[in-house]
Order: structure tokens, then C-alpha cells, then sequence
């Protein structure tokens, strides 16, 4: 399966397969020493991809992808065009002019049919390698055959499910359609001034739907990047409105910044005056697309953010492969600093390996008087929360300071 110029985009109708699936395919993927594992349904002419494990931004792919089934590797396995093992498509004469071997760089794949208990065709499930896997053999199609007939007891359980994930789909869409969801701005306050540096762009939604789940459901349905880029462009739109020195903060996943992010910021004609926060950190230093894109953002003068240091994927690896300008503190450390050294000292360590390579430090979640003490005490350049300034569509509002200058503000 691939998201070539003959993809069609997301479908309307995607859902999310059990957690017994995901694992299937994670050890289906483990197990073939592939790059990615997936699970497709047929709808018509089309194969939509339901669920994946792996590194899918590799290939280009997102939940929801769909292709006509006769131009994919998958589809064509369907039809008895392909075998069930490609083990070097670049050699193969039947695959080197694919799309999916040509755009995705597709070395290797192994696909099977999935039926239901009707033994009509449910879909496929299958690998795909950026590499040439010539050791693939007779056990790994046994293998395969096994995990695709064990599938079968739940399809009845994915159609259910297609159906959920559908009226999800529907709702994000008519999200989008309405013009996305309203801007609120939250100060990000230098500690030594109370001046605020930057802005960070934040999403509300008219019916006090959750900005998150709902950000979730539109990734889990294949319509995370266009969710997020309406929000960004509503975002953009505000930055004429700042008072000089103040930045603009918008967040975006791996996958938005490397959809057509970079022409949107620098087609403000101001991208010095931009931040981007980099959500989603698992296979970042994996991306070299994204990380391409950093550096093409950063040398346009966009400062680069990464959020929740300290907890999940914000390691000092991606430290060092992403060289961020700005390291946010995650608020569950910055909560219990004023109480308790053991996070004032992850706190501060955080901040002195920031400042080591360069990077502003910002403690997220200030809500008393005694987190700031404690953010300052630990040396962090700049602060968030409520105590500092609570979320606001009022721009002028959100660009007051926080208390009489001291100081002038820094660079953010």
C-alpha cells in the first residue's frame, strides 16, 4: 500500500482494529525484520489502510491512506499479479516501475489476503522494507498464512468498528469545513521580566470538545494534518497582530511539518518571528524528511520546540539529533518543584543541559507563586501557565506583561 500521487487521500470510512490486532502486527512486522506491518480493507476498487506498525512516516503513509487496488503492491497480490513474497522489488520486473517501489523506495514486502467466516476477502495484511529482504523464504509465508487466518475471528469485530470510525471522520471533517477550531493565545513569559517572548497558539473548539481526543480521532482517521494545518492557518493569520519581539508558537506532528508546513510559515514573510513545537517525538531522530525540513525551517529563522522534556521520547537523544532552540519542562515536573528536590533537580538539570547546547528553557505549567520561585531558582529562562497568563482569544490581552519590566525580554 502506498501514498503515491495514485493514492486517493483518506477515506471516509476508517476504523481502529483492536488491540489484539496492533499486536499482531507488531509481531508480524518484529518477525519478518520489516520496516512496517499492515492491515488493509477492500471498499470496491479501493484498499484502505486501517491500521499499521512501524515507522509508517517512512513511507509516506498515514491511517486512511487509500490506492486503487490494481496500482498498489498489496492489491495487486490480491488479484494474483504479485506472489506473496517480493524479496527485491528494484530487480523484479513485475514491481520496479511500481509506484510504491519507485516514490516510497520500497525494497522487500510480504502480503496475504485476510477473509472473513464467509470466505470472502476482508483485506490484506502484510510488510513492507526499504531495504531488499533476499532471505525471505517458505517459513516466513507459513508464518504469514498463520497470522492471516488467525485475523479472521476478528473481522467481524473491525466491521463493527468501521462503522464508529466513520461517524469520527465525519465529525472531524465537518470541523474542518467550518473553518477549524478558534485560536487562544497563552503568554510565554520571561521569569526575569514578566515581559512576554512568545505566544502559544492553542486550539478551542466551539462545542468544548477536547482539543486533544479530538486531535487524536482525526489522526486515527487520516485527517490529523489537515486538522492541523486549518488550525495553524487560523493561528497564522494572528501574527500581524503582535507587537514586535513576540513570537508565535503553533504546534504540529512530525507528519504536518513534512505535508507543506515549511511553505505556509515562510510564505508570512516573517518566519524569524515563528516558533514551531514538534509534537510527537517516538521516531523523530528515524525521520530524515522531518528532520530535513527542521533545518530548512531554522535557517529561515523559525525557532524549533519540543515539549513534555522529561517524560515519554524527549531524551537526550533527541537532544542531540534535533538541536532544538527551545526546551519546554513538562508541568508534571515543574508542579512538584517547589515541594520536592528531586524534581527541582531534574528541573534543573534540564535546564543546564539546554543551556549547554544553546537551547531557552521554558517550565510549562506555572500555577503559583511558588512554582515561578522555583522555575527561577532553577535557572529556566521562561515560564507558561496560569499564574502567568490563562489562554485568551484576545490578542492585546495575551501580549500584556505579568508584572512591571525588570529587565529587558530576551530572545525566545
Amino acid at each position: 500500500m502506498s501514498s503515491c500521487p495514485s493514492c486517493l487521500g483518506p477515506h471516509s470510512e476508517v476504523q481502529e482494529p483492536s488491540a489484539a490486532v496492533t499486536d499482531l502486527l507488531e509481531l508480524l512486522r518484529r518477525r519478518m525484520r520489516m520496516d512496517l506491518a499492515g492491515l488493509g480493507r477492500v471498499d470496491g476498487s479501493l484498499l484502505i489502510m486501517q491500521e499499521a506498525s512501524g515507522n509508517a512516516r517512512m513511507f509516506g503513509l498515514t491511517p486512511g491512506a487509500s490506492l486503487r487496488r490494481e496500482q498498489g503492491l498489496f492489491g495487486r497480490v490480491l488479484t494474483g499479479e504479485l506472489p506473496t513474497l517480493g524479496r527485491n522489488t528494484r530487480r523484479d520486473p513485475r514491481t520496479a516501475d511500481s509506484p510504491s517501489v519507485r516514490e516510497l523506495g520500497i525494497g522487500a514486502y510480504a502480503a496475504m489476503p485476510v477473509f472473513d467466516a464467509d470466505g470472502n476477502v476482508y483485506g490484506v495484511v502484510g510488510c513492507i522494507n526499504r531495504e531488499p529482504r533476499p532471505s525471505l523464504g517458505p517459513r516466513d509465508i507459513r508464518f504469514l498464512r498463520l497470522l492471516a487466518d488467525f485475523l479472521t475471528e476478528y473481522v467481524s469485530d473491525l466491521h463493527r468498528m468501521w462503522e464508529t470510525r466513520s461517524l469520527i471522520w465525519r465529525h472531524v471533517h465537518d470541523v474542518i469545513d467550518g473553518g477549524g477550531p478558534q485560536i487562544h493565545l497563552q503568554p510565554i513569559v520571561d521569569l526575569s521580566s514578566g515581559q512576554p517572548v512568545a505566544v502559544e497558539a492553542l486550539s478551542r473548539f466551539s462545542d468544548a470538545t477536547r482539543p486533544g481526543p479530538l486531535f487524536a480521532d482525526a489522526t486515527a482517521v487520516g485527517l490529523g494534518a489537515e486538522l492541523e494545518m486549518t488550525a495553524i492557518h487560523r493561528a497564522l493569520a494572528m501574527l500581524p497582530g503582535l507587537p514586535p519581539g513576540v513570537r508565535l508558537e503553533v504546534n504540529a506532528s512530525p507528519t504536518t511539518v513534512t505535508s507543506g508546513l515549511i511553505d505556509s510559515l515562510l510564505s508570512t514573510g516573517a518566519p524569524q518571528r515563528l516558533a514551531l513545537e514538534i509534537t510527537e517525538h517516538e521516531h523523530v531522530g528515524e525521520d530524515h524528511d522531518l528532520l530535513a525540513a527542521v533545518g530548512t525551517l531554522r535557517a529561515h529563522g523559525v525557532h524549533i520546540v519540543i515539549d513534555d522534556m522529561g517524560t515519554c521520547y524527549s531524551g537526550l537523544k533527541l537532544l542531540l539529533q534535533l538541536r532544538p532552540d527551545v526546551i519546554k519542562i513538562d508541568r508534571f515536573i515543574v508542579r512538584g518543584m517547589s515541594t520536592d528536590s528531586a524534581h527541582w533537580a531534574v528541573a534543573e538539570g534540564i535546564a543546564r543541559i539546554g543551556h549547554g547546547i544553546g537551547a531557552q528553557v521554558v517550565a510549562e505549567g506555572i500555577e503559583s507563586r511558588a512554582d515561578l520561585d522555583a522555575a527561577r531558582a532553577a535557572d529556566v529562562d521562561y515560564g507558561q501557565g496560569f499564574f502567568l497568563g490563562r489562554p485568551t482569544a484576545d490578542l492585546a490581552a495575551a501580549c500584556l506583561a505579568t508584572q512591571p519590566a525588570l529587565a529587558s525580554a530576551g530572545p525566545y
